[in-house]
């Protein structure tokens, strides 16, 4: 009794999202993530889910993602000491991956930088780290930028798919087809202002992630829904987010990513920008390791035998040593074989490398591959 008791006490102490009971309504199954009461999948199940983003268009729920302003003269300073990219280079519109290193060489976290106006910048950090997200920022704002947690005052859905922007297109005066790959606009969206509409995702299938005041939640859901009726639009769950951005190989934070993984050894040397104007924890010894070279690399891997890789799952070479670790695994929906992600030694990450997934003893072939593992088209 005690047992229930407690699980029910910590039920009702989740976060919801503005969409909480519509995903309920709905039938979905339902599962706490990063403090919030989120739909994991729908009735129709994670594979249906994930070939629907793949063929059609899906609706995520990603409210519970993390918001924070950055504004004021020093705005620009502030993320240039904080972040490893080069934010100098973003014009009002642009947006930017890029991730907070912390002072060993590993990541705070992976975030997106929205260059809103001028000295006025968006942070959208993942959901399971906003509060240390929060207090890394507060900690290291030695420019003096003016900080502002917005997480409670930000709504977020992701709408993906090869047919996505066509149905938010009926919705919107803003022409979406002047709106390139990480970069975003502002405009009146389902009757409803100052919506952010941004072409990005984590799904690899192309589509909008927008951004809106919590109250216009329910009013802009319906709005989609109704407009994408002819498309088949569904509702898609955090199962199918996962299995769809493995299969384009991008990382996890907590998984394939983390405070004590280099993103170097992530292959984020891409936004690890080693110039003079960057000052960001670390860079002394990411320009060593850059180097010296890394002794390990996060890879891409594809199953020939039967099984389906799961998280810490040991990695090995033919003669059985332990070569690495596996750090997301699943069975792709879309290739219909086992596939993942790991770190391996540096010497057994070239494409094409046969290594071993370590499954209850039992040894299973596989090989290093190049992401994406789906054809994007």
């Amino acid at each position: 009794m005690q047992v229930q008791l407690t699980n029910y006490i910590k039920a009702t102490n989740m976060k919801t999202t503005p969409f909480t009971e519509i995903h309920k309504a709905l039938g979905a199954k339902m599962h706490e993530f990063a403090g919030y009461d989120m739909p994991i999948e729908y009735p129709t199940g994670i594979i249906e889910e994930h070939m629907t983003v793949v063929k059609g268009v899906g609706v995520f729920d990603v409210s519970h993602m993390g918001e924070f302003w950055v504004k004021g003269p020093n705005a620009l300073q502030f993320i240039q000491d904080i972040t490893t990219n080069d934010a100098s280079k973003l014009k009002v519109g642009d947006i930017q991956y890029t991730c907070f290193p912390n002072e060993q060489g590993g990541i705070v976290d992976d975030l997106l930088v929205y260059h809103y106006e001028d000295e006025k910048y968006l942070l959208v950090v993942n959901a399971a780290n906003i509060e240390k997200d929060w207090a890394w920022c507060q900690s290291h704002n030695a420019a003096g930028a003016i900080l502002e947690n917005s997480c409670d005052n930000v709504g977020q859905l992701a709408i993906q798919g090869p047919l996505a922007q066509q149905v938010l297109q009926r919705l919107t005066d803003v022409d979406l087809s002047t709106i390139p790959y990480y970069t975003f606009k502002v405009g009146t969206f389902a009757g409803c202002p100052e919506v952010i509409l941004s072409n990005t995702g984590y799904t690899g299938a192309g589509g909008f992630e927008i951004y809106f005041y919590p109250q216009y939640g329910e009013k802009i859901w319906n709005a989609i829904f109704e407009a994408g009726k002819p498309e088949g639009i569904r509702p898609i769950g955090l199962g199918a987010r996962d299995t769809l951005r493995l299969e384009v190989g991008f990382c996890l934070y907590g998984n394939d990513i983390c405070d004590t993984t280099s993103p170097l050894e992530a292959g984020l040397g891409w936004i690890t920008k080693l110039i003079p104007e960057k000052n960001f924890p670390s860079k002394a010894f990411f320009e060593q390791q850059k180097a010296e070279g890394i002794k390990r690399k996060l890879v891409a891997f594809k199953l020939s035998d039967k099984g389906v890789p799961r998280s810490h799952y040991e990695i090995a070479d033919a003669d059985g040593n332990i070569i690495g670790e596996v750090t997301s695994g699943t069975m792709s929906p879309t290739l219909k074989t086992g596939i993942g992600m790991g770190y391996v030694k540096k010497e057994f990450s070239a494409i094409g490398t046969p290594i071993y997934i370590v499954v209850r003893g039992r040894k299973l072939a596989a090989e290093v591959v190049k992401p994406p593992m789906r054809l994007v088209d």
